[in-house]
């Protein structure tokens, strides 16, 4: 696909969820697109290969969350994969600190590269497990807002992320179609960690049948210390 196609196609989705790009986030998103491709050859970083389906499936699904994020903030990016929703998000907004955190140290190094290449500032990749990262007194309760897109079951996702999050701050849950059980199953372990569901926004993406839900959570109190319990727990044992 040349940049004109990419670029009319990324404006025509743009303009069904209120995003208008400038050419040179184009040309990222069109670069970022091309590594994607590239590297998804040497390993294995994502299903989805095919250019509309990357545009759609990976860049405006992830700028869906673009709204409830307010400027200055910084964002945490949880098991961030190939960089979705945070290099996007970080794309489109200069003004963010963003930290991409992964258990992979072979996408780690991808997005190293794509962070190089794309010239992208005050945006870091680090390799760790997350429970092992909210551990750490300098990161623990220290960020505005806490990402993570198609990671783990709401209740394991809660005990990741609300750690990570300071008090008034926000966990963004990037869901599936059908959330339902998984809320419900969720409002335990969600107070327990210091948390209160605010909204639930149900959508489909732009021009397709794909349906999505984010979950938004905010934090109220500070989660208690033992949590989020050692590596493996959070999903072997959730907290219901």
């Amino acid at each position: 696909m040349n940049i004109q196609e990419f670029s009319d196609l990324m404006r025509d989705y743009g303009k069904e969820i209120n995003i208008v790009f400038t050419e040179e986030q184009l040309q990222k998103f069109y670069q970022y697109m091309n590594l994607l491709i590239e590297w998804n050859e040497k390993i294995n970083l994502t299903a989805i290969i095919e250019p509309k389906e990357i545009i759609l499936k990976h860049f405006i699904d992830s700028l869906t969350i673009m709204k409830y994020i307010q400027p200055n903030k910084s964002v945490i990016d949880i098991g961030t994969g190939a960089g979705f929703p945070g290099i996007p998000i970080k794309i489109m907004r200069e003004d963010l600190n963003m930290t991409l955190l992964d258990s992979l140290n072979k996408r780690i190094n991808f997005l190293n590269e794509v962070i190089k290449e794309l010239e992208l500032e005050n945006i870091i990749a680090v390799h760790a497990r997350i429970e092992e990262y909210a551990k750490n007194k300098q990161y623990r309760e220290k960020y505005d807002i806490a990402t993570s897109r198609a990671v783990a079951n709401l209740t394991t996702l809660s005990e990741y992320m609300l750690p990570m999050v300071s008090i008034e701050g926000t966990a963004i849950c990037m869901k599936g179609s059908d959330v339902t059980d998984e809320i419900f199953k969720s409002k335990n372990s969600i107070k327990i960690l210091g948390g209160k569901i605010n909204k639930i926004e149900e959508f489909t993406l732009p021009k397709s049948d794909n349906k999505r839900n984010l979950i938004i959570i905010e934090k109220i109190e500070q989660t208690p210390n033992k949590y989020p319990r050692k590596p493996g727990m959070p999903s072997k044992d959730p907290l219901y």
